[in-house]
């Protein structure tokens, strides 16, 4: 009788153990799963061979190197362009600084809620997202109602993902994104170039 309730508390405890074990694993798997459900991606670069196109926001604090994604965001970028050529941009001010959020601009009313005199479809469905120095197109909380207003993130801002069209990033002056404040001047944009995102190069084995 000892012997044998001996050997039940031994199966017992090794149930339990397995047991143990067993829940603990299932709730590892599914704290990574939530983990991947809740993690936002991190990324907003083009895919290669994507055409990009360079351009130039000229500031009084400095100058920032932004890259475009005609194939990403066609309508957005087409018409970021038209606006850039027919020289709209210049002398605008950023009106709106929130801080880690945006920098925005691109109203000529100066006050949040101007624009070109047209609203262009909405492309936030693109899979380019709101890394810190994303390019999106600001529009008002209708869809497809975005004109000339633009922001640029100074920190990740992943909560506006598919909600707002993404369509480039900053490639060089970050720090002069980040001085930028409400009043700041767009003394231009000047497009550079045009081509084809390079496939990166494999070193020699």
């Amino acid at each position: 009788m000892h012997d044998t309730l001996q050997q039940g508390i031994k199966l017992t405890t090794g149930s339990a153990a397995r047991l143990g074990v067993t829940l603990l694993g299932l709730l590892v798997a599914l704290a990574i799963t939530w983990a991947g459900w809740e993690t936002p991606p991190v990324q907003a670069e083009a895919p290669e061979g994507t055409t990009i196109v360079v351009g130039i926001i000229k500031t009084n604090k400095g100058d920032i190197r932004i890259a475009l994604y005609p194939d990403m965001a066609p309508i957005t970028v087409a018409n970021f362009l038209k606006l850039v050529k027919s020289a709209f941009y210049k002398g605008l001010t950023f009106h709106r600084y929130v801080p880690n959020f945006v920098i925005q601009g691109g109203d000529p009313k100066g006050d949040g809620t101007g624009g070109p005199g047209w609203t262009i479809k909405d492309e936030h469905d693109n899979g380019l997202t709101h890394i810190e120095g994303a390019l999106a197109m600001a529009r008002s909380n209708r869809p497809n109602s975005a004109g000339s207003q633009f922001y640029l993130t100074l920190a990740p801002a992943h909560q506006l993902d598919n909600q707002y069209t993404v369509f480039g990033r900053v490639t060089q002056g970050m720090d002069v994104v980040k001085k930028l404040r409400a009043g700041d001047v767009m003394n231009e944009i000047t497009i550079v170039s045009e081509g084809k995102k390079p496939k990166e190069e494999k070193g020699e084995k």
